[in-house]
């Protein structure tokens, strides 16, 4: 076998063959992704039109949750379709340049995710423990502050990780995955690797960490508050309720897929690659299904939607 690296030959093309081992069985796997990324392009669609078109919507934390649907809906886009054609036609190339930018999408975006949860903890802490001076902290000028530095700390570590990821010479190009995600793609590096793997840890765990604890000690809080002073800010908890049950759900999908994917010897190929698009994918989907369950004002207005849809002539 040719040695590629004393060649100094890299690989520019790659082939992404996740869930490989299921053989002719493969291309079912269409139908529920297909449902999924649907679900997902709907769902926050509606929710998005809803947002934008209701008057009543227009407040800081439904603005917030409006982000969050587009986030939700631009993140299956980077690598939902390429992952669907290669299940039913094998269309499974790519190239270094698309591995790359899809990278970044996907990290970049899932960042976002993390940080946009942090800025609706933030919203609930001005609303119950500030609430005279809530509009004045919600102005943008005012709640720029907290906006800027974490998105200048996500892109940094993301553009430092796909950077480095970039500068790698490639020894093979077979990635054992339906997307790039940065570890899939710079375990086929040819020489060492562990300055990229220390930037992917850092990537992985400066930002969802430091959100994790600075959402945890806001709630603490927050509830700490809520019941000192007896008031029942019961519309403000709901909502509480609602962001930490889509933090738990995130964060723990991202801690599984995390750890599956560097405790190779227990897990197997296709079973880390579903734990990794069910933790990017899982959230585009119902994200926007508790956000409108568990909030009345959007729940109404999902209603106020259907009603009208259903006198409509066709």
């Amino acid at each position: 076998m040719t040695d590629l690296s004393a060649q100094n030959i890299s690989f520019t093309d790659f082939k992404l063959i996740g869930f490989y081992s299921l053989g002719e069985w493969r291309p079912l796997l269409f139908i529920p992704f297909f449902l999924m990324f649907l679900l997902a392009v709907t769902a926050n669609s509606i929710l998005m039109y809803l947002i934008k078109s209701q008057k009543t919507l227009h407040s800081p934390m439904y603005v917030l949750i409006g982000v969050m649907a587009v986030l939700d809906l631009i993140l299956p886009i980077f690598f939902v379709p390429n992952m669907l054609l290669s299940f039913l036609f094998n269309w499974s190339g790519i190239s270094l340049t698309g591995c790359l930018i899809q990278m970044f999408g996907i990290h970049f975006v899932g960042a976002f995710q993390s940080t946009l949860l942090l800025w609706m903890a933030l919203d609930r802490y001005f609303a119950i423990c500030k609430p005279l001076n809530y509009h004045k902290y919600m102005e943008i000028a005012n709640f720029s502050k907290f906006v800027f530095v974490p998105l200048i700390r996500n892109g940094f570590l993301m553009v430092t990780m796909v950077s480095l990821a970039g500068k790698l010479s490639f020894c093979r190009n077979i990635i054992d995955h339906c997307l790039c995600e940065h570890m899939a793609l710079v375990q086929l590096a040819c020489g060492d690797i562990s300055v990229n793997n220390i930037v992917g840890l850092l990537s992985a765990f400066i930002i969802p960490t430091t959100d994790f604890i600075l959402i945890t000690i806001s709630y603490i809080v927050i509830f700490t508050s809520v019941f000192r002073s007896g008031k029942a800010h019961l519309k403000a908890i709901n909502t509480c309720i609602t962001h930490i049950i889509v933090m738990t759900l995130s964060l723990t999908s991202a801690l599984i897929a995390f750890m599956s994917y560097r405790i190779r010897s227990n897990v197997s190929s296709s079973n880390r690659t579903f734990m990794s698009i069910i933790y990017i994918l899982f959230p585009s989907c119902f994200n926007p299904i508790i956000y409108g369950w568990r909030t009345k004002e959007i729940r109404q207005s999902f209603h106020k939607f259907i009603k009208k849809r259903k006198v409509l002539p066709f």
